[in-house]
């Protein structure tokens, strides 16, 4: 059986068929953990996606769960049991085998699980190229998730990697995605113990998402302590002022984002000018505020809930969202 068709039995057998997707409210995100997404279940596989009965549930219906062996080769796991303390983690969305910027989503994340103590030398890369194997070339969308973590106490053996770490594969459907955000308008104190990673911050991002939601809201704004803006709690965050993009000081703690880069380098190629700024949350009154991400893309804010300011027109919102759309290159076979 060929490599192809493995990937394509491992996606049919995965593939949602009557998933509706979650409400806005709840729909998990890049730095979010879905909680019940819809879709049929799968026993345990290896990487050559042979599978057999799962002796205990294998997580969420619709994800499955690989890990990497010492050996350097991928195996499913059941997705119960205990969950290691989270240390790196990445996600991007995959539409029929296309995938945006996939290459830079590798950096980010073999850079931190690099700079992990314990890690051994070359791992990381071992892993990503076993994962991007297995990563579905049709049907979708999948939103997959790499993880690294310092392995609980029940985890399964041959998946403790020397240095007692886990490597982990998520395949996940993706959830609904949305073309417009509505952001609680009152500014939040950076929770993040290390907001240039992604991942170990998960659970506090998590109660900064459940606060905004109860507010009638997609996301929410973290600031620093003097009330500086940084970026929403799942996604990086520009602004026009005038013909300007503006974006955050470089030297500011925000996630290097993946989406955001795409689009100020886009600016610098088309002559736009682009502008590091210091900026506090009165300031976005009125202007044009896109919070963007791998999972939605582009999204303007049309709404800031919970007080009084007011949201700018997204007059350039629908033809950058078009842009990065047609981004996505086809994942190799």
């Amino acid at each position: 059986m060929s490599a192809q068709t493995k990937r394509n039995e491992l996606t049919k057998r995965n593939e949602p068929t009557e998933r509706n997707g979650p409400t806005k409210r709840d729909e998990p995100t890049e730095r979010d953990e879905p909680t019940e997404p819809n879709g049929p279940t799968a026993g345990p596989a290896t990487s050559t996606g042979t599978t057999t009965a799962a002796a205990r549930p294998a997580g969420p219906p619709g994800e499955r769960l690989f890990a990497l062996t010492p050996s350097g080769t991928l195996r499913e796991v059941p997705g119960a049991g205990d969950r290691g303390e989270l240390l790196a983690a990445d996600s991007w969305l995959v539409a029929d085998g296309r995938v945006r910027a996939l290459d830079r989503h590798r950096g980010r994340f073999t850079a931190t699980c690099a700079g992990t103590r314990g890690v051994p030398e070359g791992l990381p890369e071992t892993f990503w190229t076993a994962m991007a194997a297995l990563l579905p070339r049709e049907g979708g969308p999948w939103f997959p998730r790499v993880e690294l973590e310092r392995a609980a106490p029940d985890a399964p053996p041959d998946t403790v990697l020397p240095g007692g770490h886990r490597l982990l594969y998520r395949l996940r459907p993706a959830p609904a995605r949305g073309a417009s955000a509505r952001v609680w308008g009152l500014a939040v104190r950076d929770p993040r113990r290390t907001p240039r990673h992604k991942g170990p911050d998960l659970d506090a991002l998590a109660a900064v998402r459940r606060a905004a939601a109860a507010a009638d809201a997609d996301e929410a704004l973290l600031v620093t302590a003097d009330g500086v803006v940084l970026e929403a709690a799942n996604s990086s965050l520009l602004w026009w002022e005038d013909d300007v993009l503006c974006h955050p000081v470089v030297g500011l703690p925000v996630l290097p984002g993946v989406t955001s880069s795409l689009l100020v380098e886009h600016a610098v190629r088309t002559g736009v000018e682009v502008r590091p700024c210091r900026r506090r949350l009165s300031a976005l009154a009125g202007r044009e505020v896109w919070v963007v991400n791998a999972l939605h893309g582009l999204r303007p804010v049309t709404a800031w809930t919970g007080g009084s300011l007011p949201a700018g027109a997204p007059v350039r919102a629908a033809a950058w969202r078009t842009w990065l759309e047609e981004l996505g290159e086809p994942l190799p076979r």
